[in-house]
């Protein structure tokens, strides 16, 4: 009899784990009552999870994230961020952890998340799947008026970009935290115009002037070379599969394909792929390229050893969703 009536629990528990399997895709609503959005790789939407906070964040990047099993999602206008813990059932929200200002961008390491807000960048311990709620630094930003883009992590040190034509860096501590005070990027090109999206691998940072049409190679705080984008204009968004570089370029509706390889930033392709609207971000992992788009699309593209997209699947998503990532279906 117990078997019996277990059944009926069990189907649906099993149900909804397999169609978590494989890879995922997910961003946020970003409405007043935000929720996680989860998507399969054919474009089908798999799971909601309110984040228990509220979205309004705008014209910012990497404002979702993932490590392991572990997402944040920023809420803007609750200057919070959320903690999502993947179990068998999926996503839940695992914390809500408070930010310093008002968030727009995250990015982790193995032992922090790393919250970028309006005005400053915070450091938070990160021990297992748990996140302290307490910092363990806050540093004020260069500008701190409102246009903080996005964060990445480098060797030793935190990589910033304000909209307001800064780029800066912050020093980690040896236990990770962000200590003293911002130092803007040396060598930032006389016409910069937007700093905004960027993207991190090793010692590297590259970073787009959005509205001058170029990328910048940032090293040991120094700009080394900048590349122009060509037919495209204002590329955005970044992001990285070996040897390539991705930018999604907004007015032109377009995703671009660069060569990256010692100080060299090289136009492959000019357009790569296509969008229905203007993109507000991207992500990749596991040979997808995923981007969002204001056609209220998210568009999921196999990305092969010579760096071609082939569109996979297509899916729409709330207007004004923010913020994607792609996760492997190990989570890792």
């Amino acid at each position: 009899m117990r078997k019996i009536f277990a059944l009926p629990i069990l189907i649906p528990l099993m149900a909804a784990a397999a169609s978590l399997n494989g890879p995922l895709v997910v961003t946020a609503s970003n409405a007043t009552n935000n929720q996680l959005m989860v998507y399969n790789s054919a474009g089908a939407l798999v799971q909601t999870v309110p984040t228990q906070g509220q979205g309004g964040v705008s014209v910012n990047a990497g404002g979702i994230e993932a490590r392991g099993g572990l997402i944040a999602v920023v809420n803007f206008n609750s200057q919070s961020v959320s903690i999502f813990d993947r179990g068998f059932r999926g996503f839940e929200v695992k914390q809500v952890v408070p930010a310093a200002s008002k968030p727009v961008s995250v990015a982790w390491t193995d032992d922090h998340l790393y919250i970028l807000g309006a005005t400053k960048v915070e450091s938070h311990r990160v021990l297992g799947h748990l996140v302290f709620s307490n910092p363990d630094g806050v540093v004020p930003l260069l500008l701190a008026d409102g246009s903080a883009a996005q964060v990445g992590v480098l060797p030793g040190q935190l990589i910033i970009s304000e909209k307001s034509n800064v780029i800066e860096t912050v020093n980690l501590r040896h236990d990770g935290a962000v200590t003293g005070a911002a130092t803007p990027v040396q060598g930032i090109p006389a016409n910069v115009d937007t700093p905004f999206g960027l993207i991190t691998r090793g010692n590297n940072a590259y970073v787009t002037i959005a509205h001058a049409d170029e990328i910048s190679l940032v090293r040991n705080g120094q700009v080394l070379t900048t590349t122009g984008s060509g037919t495209q204009h204002s590329p955005c968004w970044l992001t990285l599969v070996g040897p390539f570089l991705f930018s999604s370029n907004s007015p032109s509706l377009s995703i671009s394909r660069f060569a990256v390889y010692g100080q060299k930033i090289v136009q492959d392709a000019a357009v790569a792929a296509t969008l229905a609207g203007a993109p507000t971000d991207i992500d990749s992992s596991v040979g997808l390229v995923a981007v969002i788009d204001g056609s209220n699309t998210l568009s999921i593209f196999n990305v092969d050893e010579d760096g071609n997209l082939t569109l996979h699947s297509s899916a729409s998503i709330p207007a004004g969703a923010n913020g994607v990532a792609v996760i492997p279906s190990d989570g890792n």
